[in-house]
């Protein structure tokens, strides 16, 4: 059975970036649980970040990411980088099933497994089974509302778990205010 994870959903607007999530992991046809948290601060909280996928290789991952912050000062850009690159070559590594998302105070990064490091157009990262409609809901709430960041990203989530049968509107949000420490 497939397990399908969740959607992610990250937006920048007014010096803030906001990061948030789904609780349902789906098994086949069911509801396996609807509370799951996919979301982390990680680097002393000055990097959030939020998976898809499967749950052991997200959290394999969001360790490995660490360490590479850690190696290399906190820069998000070269630590996602060398982690796309270990985690393409490395034999154990390229079978983790998953993505990651993820954003400090600057730029907001999707790093898959094969390989890619992408920075995401108009300030909205998107990824995971809803990735689809909640990027459409939450291009259209930041070009015809004034919302803040993290309304724009409940409110785009909330749409996208009403048609995405892979989606929940159980949501967590995680913030980081520009130039603010967490």
């Amino acid at each position: 059975m497939k397990i399908h994870g969740t959607t992610i959903l990250s937006v920048r607007r007014n010096n803030q970036v906001v990061i948030g999530g789904d609780g349902q992991v789906t098994v086949g046809n069911t509801v396996m649980k609807s509370t799951a948290n996919k979301l982390r601060k990680l680097y002393d909280g000055k990097i959030i970040a939020g998976f898809a996928g499967a749950v052991g290789d997200a959290l394999t991952l969001f360790d490995r990411f660490e360490k590479k912050l850690n190696a290399y000062g906190g820069n998000l850009l070269r630590s996602a980088v060398e982690l796309a690159k270990e985690w393409r070559y490395d034999k154990y590594l390229r079978r983790l099933e998953a993505m990651l998302g993820v954003a400090d105070r600057e730029r907001s990064l999707i790093i898959s497994g094969s390989g890619d490091v992408i920075e995401p157009e108009d300030d909205i990262l998107a990824l995971g089974s809803g990735a689809g409609f909640a990027k459409a809901a939450a291009l259209a709430l930041l070009h015809d509302t004034n919302l803040p960041a993290e309304e724009v990203v409940k409110k785009a989530l909330t749409i996208a778990a009403s048609i995405c049968i892979y989606t929940n509107d159980c949501i967590t949000l995680l913030t980081l205010d520009k130039g603010v420490q967490a």
